[in-house]
């Protein structure tokens, strides 16, 4: 899976009030989801409780003027 160190993420946003939304709009790629080793397929085995905390919070990276690990900030509702 691709995907950037941990300390990289500058960001994170609580989308839980839309994560069904949201895991109606993966879980809808049919093909993605039925691939054994794909995101979409792995989350479609997990338990819904694993599930939804592992979609339920957005992650972003500031890139210009680049990361900055130690001033993490988080967004939530």
């Amino acid at each position: 899976m691709l995907a950037v160190p941990d300390p990289y993420a500058t960001t994170t946003v609580d989308i839980t009030p839309w994560w069904e939304q949201k895991w109606a709009a993966v879980s809808s790629h049919r093909a993605e989801v039925a691939r054994e080793r794909s995101l979409p397929g792995i989350l479609a085995r997990l338990p819904e409780p694993i599930r939804r905390r592992i979609i339920a919070t957005e992650f972003f990276t500031r890139l210009v003027p680049g990361p900055a690990p130690d001033a993490a900030h988080q967004l939530t509702r």
